[in-house]
């Protein structure tokens, strides 16, 4: 695929906002990436990567094995993940942690209209479509709500399959992998690893998360190729279910110290009017507002860029 420098510019950028939303627990960068119109592409890209790749770059040489793999545009949408993560996980904590409310109702409003997005491109509505939805959803709804286990695993198989669990969710739209590790325990352990500086952990964590992307992602080209219709539905049902995640106004149910600081485990919904604080309504509504604009001005780029 020939691409300009302006092309790569706007890959950038969607790189960036799949980093910025990734940074927030909860939020999935696969979301982002589905309604600013490259999650196909991504999921292509990253079954390139295999032994064959190795195979062209002994025969073919590196060039030939760049092209094949996408590289470009792999490069640039890491490069562009990166940066956020860099240079925005900081202000986004600072937010979460000074202003929650705001924060979580502009997700809301980008994963709201992200739900209409992908609902647009299921083309066949019937029994078993409508059925697959409601179940994608109340398994969606059910994940947000389940009870963190216990971190006191410890095994190398757990890290392993923390880590490919983590990935999946990552690159799914919806659930955000932090938000899994959270459930499976492997969270405050995972933090642990870092600050510690122990790399058999980390590297279980990556190995895992590596032959999980390589898996999974040739699992979800498999439904888009056989199952298309059903896959958007599932992932519609997914994005559907996530809203809770999302939602702003919630009360605690359960929270831990981790690394030093307060890290909530547990929250339940509630209304705007029943929330105990400031439910900052006004300013919560044009978040919503605003985040559900964004996503429709990527569509009618990602239209426009069609056309």
């Amino acid at each position: 695929m020939n691409r300009r420098l302006i092309d790569y510019f706007i890959i950038w950028l969607k790189g960036i906002a799949m980093g910025a939303a990734d940074v927030v627990p909860g939020v999935s960068g696969g979301t982002i990436a589905f309604v600013s119109g490259i999650y196909e592409e991504l999921i292509e890209t990253i079954n390139k990567v295999n032994f064959d790749t190795l195979k062209i770059l002994k025969d073919q040489g590196f060039k030939s094995m760049w092209q094949s793999i996408n590289g470009n545009f792999l490069l640039t949408l890491l490069f562009g993940i990166a940066t956020s993560i860099l240079s925005l996980a900081k202000a986004v904590k600072w937010l979460l942690e000074n202003k929650p409310i705001l924060v979580w109702a502009f997700f809301f409003g980008l994963v709201l209209a992200s739900v209409i997005y992908i609902a647009k491109q299921i083309k066949n509505w019937n029994f078993v479509t409508v059925l697959v939805l409601i179940s994608g959803s109340a398994l969606g709804y059910y994940i947000t709500i389940l009870p963190p286990m216990s971190s006191t695993y410890s095994s190398s198989l757990f890290f392993f399959l923390a880590g490919s669990l983590a990935i999946c969710a990552m690159i799914l739209p919806g659930i955000s992998g932090g938000f899994i590790l959270l459930l499976l325990g492997a969270y405050k352990p995972a933090l642990d690893a870092l600050d510690d500086k122990d790399f058999k952990t980390i590297f279980l964590l990556i190995c895992g998360a590596i032959v999980g992307l390589l898996t999974f992602s040739r699992l979800l080209k498999w439904m888009f190729e056989k199952y298309r219709n059903l896959t958007l539905t599932v992932l519609t049902g997914f994005v559907i279910g996530s809203l809770n995640k999302v939602w702003p106004w919630k009360d605690v149910l359960q929270s831990e110290i981790i690394n030093g600081k307060l890290k909530i485990l547990r929250e339940q919904s509630v209304s705007p009017f029943t929330y105990n604080g400031d439910n900052q309504l006004m300013l919560a509504t044009i978040f919503i507002v605003l985040g559900f604009l964004i996503i429709l001005l990527l569509e009618r780029t990602a239209i426009k860029k069609a056309l």
